[in-house]
This record gives structure tokens, C-alpha cells and sequence, in this order.
């Protein structure tokens, strides 16, 4: 609440005693006290709502972006949900180290330096949409989380899913140029399918005993495919009634704890649509299905004929007992490629649908915006005849990185040859787009495991000559303060030198760690200093992790950083996180840090004995908090093997085949 009176303390002259208003009835976690010495920077919401972002010691200015990100927000909210923001003023503040990404606490919102603080002249693209999107889902939290709170941790996932899906309908709205749900597939969406794949995962909807547990669900299925599923649930029922549901469920509960199923309910009679059926499939049950989609031309209709059935990255099942889903599915025609020509419920395991009048040089997408949460596998047909909509950017960017995606899946899953994936991928040859980019080489990342050399044989992290020799003039140049690198250039700049850098080069980036101001550059330079290809330099940037000159919560990225960036890294990575398991541990134990360490360290391995290796350890260095990751990561070690096995030569011959001449 807001501050109603100060005055010297009567007893100690050195005091100031400080009344706040009375809060509302609240849940106790959500309460907070901050302590400390402080700037801000303060501004009104346009519906009169006092907001402050308060930064460290002469770094007010670094406070002015998530200012102004707030201060849209709050209205935004308020428009949206037909509720207005509940207190009379909301305060932001960075603290210096934070396990957590951020905390909602009810009117005094905490986050780490790097979620809240962007430098006009230092700060990259990437943070402030880093920054809107974390104070976009932490200010959702003030009504849905705070003003209406979950009855119980298995409902945790309604809380964390609904912000980190809201958050980008805000961002969007705010900063439209952004692109940002092209982002969310790449970020959520991908993110959520892949992990829900494996027979490891778990339902969005856990049972929970034991705080232990608690900490097991903050993850990707209840953040990301909580998102995931609230986004299809979004489309499905239409933005007016949903919002319709949503103000009912926050008036009816607010100041009160509620469940899933009452969100359902007021979504349902506003609608008049079955929610709780089609989302208790997708809440209830584990994994997703994938979508086999085929055609037929009928004079000038389309048949098609689609079935479901569960995706496992492992490979189809012959399962008597396989689960059904309620699937929303839309089909769109190049035609039209952005809008929905029609849309059904598939509630059977199989069906087919005529599609009217559709031309038969026209092709048909199913899934339009990648929106509904399932694969999708094309007949060979349907797949060669929208490979013109990628070539000639007909298809909206959202649907080509869901379409390249979802191949890579089915290739690891040994449903299609990588080889039939690498065709594809040629199609791509004008995109222009960002996020479409960025999902593309991740999922070539892949490879590398299987053929580095080859994949990677190209431009600056492979020693292109010309690309190496700018980046190190560019970086001489902002070492010696000549020219200072755009904060956008730094990463690809210091990743690059750094590969193919020496004990001087490691020497001057840590140089240039200790001089940073910002904590978004410390933080810049620690994930790329495991780019240093020498043994004994990567082992120092190992001992580094743990040195005072890295803050705790950052620890796990530089050591991440190492695992991600070559073969010997991440062996180096592994024996390291072994060696010091019990800091490690003692540092991170029952908070979700040490299951992103495990995860970054192991996932990578593509050799079954590593999997034995891993599990073996963890039976003796027990890890309560991270069992689950434990046993995805060794699932994800076995299924990397497989597919080495499986397609390595293959692709090493099209490759061969298709090798560019040296440039």
C-alpha cells in the first residue's frame, strides 16, 4: 500500500517512522518489504494509479523504459479484464540478486537488475523486449494471482500459464512492431511441445504433497504449455467472450481463492461452448497429439482426411489405451493464408471433412497462426505443395518456423528422414524473418552433434575469414573505447573472437566483465565466455562460475554456456558440475536454478553411456527438487543417440552432395 504518513521517530531522532495504508485481504506470499537505498522514477497511470520503478544509486535513468511499460499496462489490464487495478499506487524495483526472474508481490513487484533496468544507449533489442514481456506477466499477476488466488499448487499452473500468455497479448498491444507472438512459438510454444514429448513429462495439472514438489512445476508445462493451451482456449472461444468469462470469474472470486474449474464455468457460460470437457483433456492428461493430415481433390473441393493419435518423441506406439484429445483445429488456403476458412472440433480419433472450393493449385495449412497445441504431419503431398507459400513468403512467418519445427520433431522421432527435412529447409532460402531464423539454426544445432564440421562449416563461429577478421577489428575498436560496439553487435561480436580467441582474448573479456556498469553486460559476457576452445581456458572460465566476481543466480548460465558450446565444453561442463556438486548443490538445493544447471549441462549428449552415467550419479548425489529434469535429461541423451544412429549417414552424404565450394 501507499506510504500515509512519515515523521521522525520520537524515541531515536535517527529513525523515520513510516505508516502504510491498510492492505486489502490478501494471501501471504504475496506480501513484501524492501529495505535499502534506492533511486526512482515515477509517472500516473492514465487511470490515476501511482507508479515508481526504483533502481539502483544514479541509475534512475535505467528505470524510464519499464516506466513507461507499466504505466501502458496498467489501463491495458483494466480495459481488458473490466476490473480496475485494486491499490492506489504499484512500485517496481530491481534487487541485486534474485533466484526468481521477478515476484509479484501485491504492489511492490521485485526483479532482478536484468528484467527491469534497460541503458537508452547499452541495452540490446532483446532486453527491453526481455523487460515489457516480465513486466507485462509480474503486472497480470495483480489481478489474476493477487486479486483472485489459487485455492492450491495444482493449480499453480492456471496462475504462471495465464501471465506468460497475457503478457504477450499486452506486448503486443503496446509495442505492436515487435512481432512478439512470431517470438512466443519460438519461446513457449516449441519450447513446450518438445519437453511434453517425452515420456518423462507430467500432466499441467500435478497433485502436490510435499513443498519439494512445489518446485518440480515450475517448468515449462506449467508455464509454457499453460500458455500454450490458454492461447488455443483464447481462439477457440473468440476474444469477446472470452474476456466476458474472464471478468466474471475475477469479480465473482475476487479477494477469495479459486480453482481451475471455476475459471471453466464462467468461461463456459459465457461462451456456451464446452470448455471443461475439451480443456480437461489438455490439462488432465500428459503429452499432446499429433495431427496426420491427408487429401484428396473432389471436383473443386478438398477432402481431407485427419486423424490423432499421441506424439512421442521416441517414435509412434502401437497403444491400445491411447489417450484422446478434444482438438480445435482451423484450416486456411493460400488463398487466404492469415484467416481461417473453417474450424471443427475433432473430438474422435480420426474424421473427414470436405473443404468447398479450393482450386487445385491451392494449398491447405492446417493450424493457421500455429495456435492450436499439436504436431502436425503432412502427407508428402500436402508438404511439397506448400513449399512455394515459404519460398515466396506467402505463409505468415508463425506458420513456416511451426511448419520447419515440427519436421525436425518428426525427424527425431524417427517418423521421417532428416534428409526429407534438409530438402525443406531449401525452401527457406529467402526468409527474412528474425524469429524464423533463430528456431531454424537451433533445430541445426541439433546436428551438430551428428556432423559439426559439416553443418557448422560456414561464416563466423566455423572461421569465415572475413566475418573473424571484422569482428576482431570491431572488437579492438571497443576495447579501446574508438568506437563502442551497438549493444545488439556485442554478443555475435564476443562469441566470434572468443572462439577463436587465446589467453589475451579470455583476459580482456574478463577485464571487460569487471569494468561493466550493467549487470545486462556482465551478464552478456558470461554467457559466451565457454565460446574459449583451449582446455585449460575453458577450465578457468569454469572456476570463474563459482568466484565472487559472478553473482550466485548467475552462475548457472556462464557454466551453461560452456556445455552449449562445443563437444569438449560440455564434457568439461559435466566433470565440473560432478566435481563441485556439493557447492553446487548447497547453493541451489530446493529452488529451480539446480534443474536448469542439470538441464543445461547434460541435455546436450548424444552417447547412451552418458545417459547411464547421469542416472548413476544422481542415485548417489540425491537431488529432490530435480528429479523429473533428471530423468527427462537422460531420455533426451538416449533419443540424441538414436537419432545419431539412425541418420547420421545419411545426412553426412546429402551433405557431401550439396557442399558449397570454399569461400
Amino acid at each position: 500500500m501507499n506510504v500515509v504518513d512519515r515523521k521522525p521517530y520520537p524515541e531515536d531522532q535517527n529513525l523515520v517512522e513510516v505508516k502504510f495504508g491498510t492492505t486489502p485481504i490478501m494471501s501471504t506470499y504475496l506480501v513484501a518489504f524492501v529495505i535499502g537505498e534506492y533511486d526512482f522514477v515515477e509517472s500516473q497511470s492514465s487511470d490515476g494509479v501511482t507508479v515508481r520503478v526504483y533502481t539502483p544509486l544514479g541509475k534512475a535513468e535505467q528505470g524510464r523504459f519499464a516506466l513507461e511499460v507499466a504505466t501502458k499496462t496498467l489501463p491495458f489490464y483494466k480495459e481488458y479484464f473490466s476490473v480496475p487495478y485494486p491499490l492506489p499506487k504499484i512500485d517496481l524495483i530491481a534487487i541485486a540478486d534474485f533466484a526468481a526472474g521477478a515476484m509479484e508481490n501485491w504492489g511492490l513487484v521485485t526483479y532482478r537488475e536484468t528484467a527491469l533496468l534497460i541503458d537508452p544507449k547499452n541495452s540490446c533489442a532483446s532486453s527491453r523486449q526481455w523487460v515489457a514481456l516480465v513486466v507485462g506477466h509480474e503486472l497480470a499477476h495483480q489481478w489474476f494471482g493477487n486479486l483472485v488466488t489459487m485455492e492450491w499448487w495444482t493449480h499453480l499452473w492456471l496462475n504462471e500459464g495465464f501471465a506468460s500468455w497475457i503478457e504477450y497479448l499486452c506486448v503486443d498491444h503496446c509495442f505492436p512492431e515487435y512481432d512478439i507472438w512470431t517470438q512466443f512459438v519460438s519461446a513457449d510454444y516449441t519450447r513446450a511441445l518438445e519437453l511434453d514429448a517425452l515420456d518423462n513429462s507430467h500432466p499441467i495439472e500435478v497433485d502436490v504433497g510435499h513443498p519439494s514438489e512445489v518446485d518440480e512445476i515450475f517448468d515449462a508445462i506449467s508455464y509454457s504449455k499453460g500458455a500454450s493451451v490458454i492461447r488455443m482456449l483464447h481462439n477457440y472461444i473468440g476474444d469477446e467472450d472470452f474476456r466476458k468469462g474472464m471478468n466474471a470469474y475475477l469479480v465473482k472470486f475476487q479477494h477469495k481463492n479459486a480453482s481451475t474449474e471455476d475459471l471453466w464455468e464462467c468461461l463456459e457460460q459465457a461462451s456456451g461452448k464446452p470448455i471443461a470437457a475439451v480443456m480437461n483433456s489438455w490439462t488432465k492428461q500428459m503429452g499432446f497429439p499429433i495431427i496426420v493430415v491427408d487429401q484428396e481433390q473432389n471436383g473443386s473441393d478438398r477432402l481431407l482426411k485427419i486423424s490423432q493419435k499421441k506424439f512421442c518423441a521416441s517414435g509412434p506406439r502401437n497403444d491400445e489405451d491411447c489417450p484422446n484429445w478434444m482438438v480445435p483445429i482451423s484450416i486456411c488456403t493460400s488463398e487466404d493464408p492469415g484467416c481461417s476458412k473453417m474450424k471443427i472440433l475433432l473430438d474422435q480419433p480420426e474424421t473427414t471433412i470436405n473443404v468447398s472450393n479450393v482450386a487445385p493449385d491451392h494449398w491447405i495449412k492446417i493450424n493457421p497462426g500455429t495456435v492450436g497445441f499439436y504436431r502436425i504431419q503432412y502427407s508428402s503431398s500436402m508438404l511439397e505443395s506448400l513449399l512455394p507459400g515459404i519460398r515466396a513468403l506467402t505463409l505468415q512467418p508463425v506458420d513456416r518456423l511451426g511448419l520447419q519445427n515440427d519436421l525436425f520433431s518428426l525427424a527425431r522421432a524417427g517418423m521421417i528422414s532428416t534428409v526429407e527435412v534438409l530438402k525443406v529447409m531449401e525452401a527457406f532460402v529467402n526468409e527474412p524473418n528474425y524469429t524464423v531464423w533463430s528456431d531454424l539454426s537451433c533445430n541445426l544445432g541439433h546436428l551438430d552433434a551428428l556432423l559439426r564440421g559439416l553443418v557448422l562449416g560456414k561464416l563466423g563461429k566455423a572461421g569465415h575469414k572475413a566475418t573473424l577478421e571484422e569482428a576482431r577489428r570491431r572488437f579492438k575498436e571497443h576495447v579501446d573505447g574508438k568506437q563502442i560496439l551497438s549493444a545488439d553487435l556485442r554478443s555475435p561480436v564476443y562469441l566470434t573472437v572468443l572462439k577463436h580467441g587465446d589467453s589475451t582474448t579470455l583476459d580482456t573479456m574478463l577485464k571487460l566483465h569487471k569494468q561493466a556498469d550493467m549487470q545486462e553486460e556482465k551478464n552478456r559476457i558470461e554467457r559466451v565466455l565457454g565460446a574459449i576452445p583451449a582446455p585449460d581456458l575453458i577450465q578457468r572460465v569454469l572456476n570463474f562460475a563459482l568466484s565472487e566476481e559472478v553473482r550466485p543466480q548467475d552462475t548457472v548460465s556462464v557454466i551453461g554456456g560452456v556445455a552449449g558450446s562445443s563437444k569438449q565444453g560440455r564434457k568439461a561442463a559435466w566433470k565440473f558440475v560432478k566435481d563441485n556438486w556439493e557447492e553446487l548443490h548447497n547453493r541451489y538445493q530446493g529452488g529451480f536454478l539446480i534443474s536448469r544447471l542439470i538441464k543445461l549441462t547434460v541435455d546436450g549428449f548424444a552417447i547412451d553411456k552418458m545417459a547411464a552415467e547421469v542416472k548413476s550419479f544422481f542415485e548417489t548425489h540425491h537431488a529432490p527438487a530435480a528429479e523429473r529434469t533428471v530423468q527427462q535429461c537422460c531420455e533426451n541423451v538416449l533419443l540424441n543417440a538414436a537419432w545419431l544412429k539412425r541418420d547420421a549417414e545419411d545426412i553426412h552424404q546429402y551433405l557431401l552432395q550439396r557442399k558449397a565450394p570454399p569461400v
